[in-house]
């Protein structure tokens, strides 16, 4: 395959080294349009909008990925395989599963469990465990440490199902100390890990299953997660 690939209409040379990955399109635009410089879209097929500019005269790519593990898998595979990124880090929403975390609290995903099928295709003779690069995460956490900024460190769920018709399955989750759920990041891990690529998950609480009172609106998950958004773009614009 050579580019454009079937899902990213950018050319060669388009990405910059790292790409964060925001699930939503629309926050893709948000970020390039208010926090980046000399931003170019660079992708638009099927609406998943991607840009690269500079964060404080730093290269820096973002994209969205959509929901779930099979779309987020097929834009890494592409970016990692054909684009030359090396470093893709998914900055989204989840909802908090721990008493320890609430709503706006920011989440870096040491590992991500999932109840997702898609380990199958590598053909492993067990149960593999999707971790996230241990330079990014460290990296991550000591510039939150830097600006101020109160991260959780632990393991997330990323679930194929938004709506579990009913189900008290999270506090198994729960119990085994998961810090929250959302839908994509064991993909991405495991994507990075077979290419020989790195990848990490940076997260804000939108919503508890515990803490129910508050609840950040679609309009406020696109536009006020700028400490996660800070963190990131901090961390690896280069």
């Amino acid at each position: 395959m050579t580019v454009p690939t079937p899902h990213i209409n950018a050319k060669e040379g388009d990405f910059h080294k790292t790409v964060l990955m925001p699930g939503d399109p629309l926050r893709a635009k948000y970020i390039a349009e208010n926090f980046l410089s000399e931003a170019v879209e660079v992708t638009n097929v099927r609406g998943m909008l991607g840009y690269s500019g500079k964060y404080n005269g730093k290269n820096i790519s973002v994209m969205g990925s959509g929901m779930g593990i099979p779309s987020i898998s097929i834009y890494s595979h592409e970016l990692y395989s054909f684009y030359g990124v090396e470093n893709i880090v998914r900055i989204g929403s989840c909802g908090g599963y721990s008493e320890d975390v609430n709503v706006n609290d920011v989440i870096i995903a040491q590992g991500a469990c999932t109840n997702s099928n898609f380990m199958s295709q590598f053909h492993l003779e067990g149960t593999y465990a999707p971790i996230a690069d241990f330079e990014l995460l460290l990296n991550t956490f000591n510039k939150a440490k830097e600006l101020g900024i109160d991260t959780k460190v632990g393991n997330v769920l990323s679930s194929d199902n938004f709506y579990a018709q009913g189900s008290e399955g999270w506090k198994k989750w729960k119990d085994m100390g998961v810090l929250a759920v959302e839908m994509e990041t064991a993909g991405l891990y495991a994507e990075a890990a077979s290419l020989n690529k790195k990848a990490l998950g940076i997260f804000t609480v939108s919503d508890h299953f515990i803490y129910t009172d508050t609840i950040l609106s679609s309009k406020e998950r696109e536009t006020k997660l700028n400490d996660m958004i800070t963190l990131a773009l901090e961390t690896f614009a280069e």
